[in-house]
Parts: structure tokens; sequence; C-alpha cells
């Protein structure tokens, strides 16, 4: 009896621990997805430039960003967007803050999004689940790395129809490393690199055949690099469901966004959080899906 209880207050502190963790980490998410499509548009402008030995003298479209000459994910310090007012620790606790400031800059009053919180919040919540799914591993951290990834890796694509190979590729080979180091995700070596080809060539051959179909391009690269990563972390089986479940989620969600929004239906979603939605769900509840779909397949 003494041993469970152990236990149980022992996984509760990790998920206390885990769900602040996250807290900390969506903070600094806010500060991936805003800032690093800018440092990449500026890497690429600089790349063009240079190609085509011109001055590289165009400012960001993004008024704020175009005021600083060093923009990265270090410099420069938070700020507000409208006056510049540097953000002070205090300021800086995620949700607390939002809920003390009353959702205002404090220097100059401009409302502050709720996205932000609302980010910081969701990242902790999902932390938790995985400390809850997984208990006090080397697993869980490597899985809440994933998770955050995933976070990124939806917002930045809503923004922008952007999935940085930054963020991808790294993901797809720590996939690859967790599962050749066997840390107990269930997933072997042969099935992850079979997951991560499999992921690329399926989209990419979806991606041909609509394009020859139609001349349109159906989804980006980006798309098939995040699946592929899926795939190395949860082997190919797990491919199909991720699938079948990114494209119903979306299908449902560009219904509603041009039935009850009027969104035009030319203009392109992205596919990426859809993929990262269903990846997520997998992560969690994937042996439980699987069983599913394979026992009502057989069935």
């Amino acid at each position: 009896m003494a041993i469970i209880e152990l236990l149980n207050s022992s996984l509760s502190l990790v998920i206390i621990i885990c769900v602040v963790l996250g807290l900390l980490v969506g903070s600094f998410l806010n500060v991936v997805v805003y800032r690093l499509p800018i440092m990449l548009q500026r890497d690429w402008r600089a790349q063009y430039c240079e190609y085509l030995e011109i001055d590289n003298t165009t400012p960001d479209a993004n008024e704020s960003s175009a005021k600083f000459a060093v923009f990265n994910l270090q410099k420069p310090g938070s700020h507000c967007p409208n006056c510049n007012h540097k953000i002070r620790p205090w300021e800086n606790i995620p949700v607390i803050s939002y809920v003390v400031l009353a959702g205002k800059c404090s220097q100059c009053k401009t409302k502050i999004s709720l996205r932000y919180p609302a980010v910081e919040f969701v990242t902790g919540v999902l932390s938790g689940l995985v400390a809850i799914s997984f208990g006090f591993t080397w697993l869980t951290l490597a899985l809440l790395f994933l998770t955050w990834s995933l976070i990124a890796l939806t917002l930045i694509d809503f923004d922008h129809q952007l999935l940085p190979d930054n963020i991808t590729l790294p993901l797809l080979w720590l996939g690859l490393l967790v599962n050749a180091l066997d840390l107990g995700f269930g997933v072997t070596l042969f099935d992850a690199v079979a997951g991560a080809m499999a992921g690329y060539i399926v989209l990419w051959g979806f991606y041909w055949i609509f394009k020859l179909a139609t001349g349109k391009k159906g989804m980006g690269y980006g798309d098939f690099k995040l699946l592929a990563a899926l795939g190395a972390w949860m082997g190919w089986q797990s491919l199909l469901p991720i699938i079948i479940l990114s494209s119903l989620v979306g299908a449902i969600f560009g219904l509603f966004m041009i039935v009850l929004q009027g969104r035009d239906k030319s203009v392109p979603m992205p596919f990426g959080p859809y993929l990262a939605g269903a990846g997520f769900i997998m992560l969690i509840w994937g042996p439980q899906i699987n069983a599913l779909y394979y026992n009502s397949m057989v069935g």
C-alpha cells in the first residue's frame, strides 16, 4: 500500500512539473511562432539579393520586426510591438501575467492577443497529458519535445502556410534516434525507418496525382516531411490512421469555415495543423485506435 501511495505521489509530482514546464515552454513557443518565420524570410531575402548581386534594402513586411537590425529568438528582448515597452519578468509569467494585466500592455494599454495565454495554457495541458500517459521516463521527455514541436508547427502553418525544415527535419531524426535507443515506445527501428520513408512517399504521391489531375498543388513539401517525422516516431502502422484522422478533421473544419464564415473555397488551407493534431491523438491513444481500426478491418 505504501509503495502504491509513493508511486501515485511521484506520478502526481511529475504531472505537476510537466504542466508547469509546459506553461513556460508555451511562452517560448509564442516567441518561436512569431519570430521564426520572420527570421526565415530575412534569410531567404538575403540569399536572393546575394545571388542577384543587389543590395538587400527591402524592409520586413512586419512593421514591428522592421525596426530591428538584429531579429532572432534571443534579440531583441520581449517587448510590446506597439510601443516597444520592454516586458519585465513579472509581466511575462505564463497565463497569470495576462490576467493581472487585464490583457493589456502595462505601458500603452494596447490589447494583448488572447492567443498568447491560450498557447501557454494548451501547452501546459498537453504536457500534463503526456506525463499522465507515459509517467516518469526518458521517453516522456522526448515526447514532450515532440508535443511542443507539433504545437509550434500547427501555429506557424496556420499563420504562414509554412512548415519550417528547422523543426520538421530535427523532429524526424529525433524520432529515429528515440526508437533506435528503444526508450519503451514500442516501435522498432525498422518500423520507424519504414514509417519515415512511407510517410514522405505517400503524401508525395498524393501531391503529384492531384497536380497532374488538376494542375494545382494540393499540399506543400513541408507536409511530406511532417508525416515522415510522425512515421519515424510512431512507425508505419500509424500512418493510415493519421492520414484518415487529419483528412476527416480538415474536411469538417474546412466545411465549417465555408458554410458559417463564408471562407472562399479557392483559398488554400494548411494541412499541417491537422496532421499535427492527428499525430498527437495517435501519440496518446494510438494503441486503442490501431486496435479498433484493424479489428474493424478484419471483422
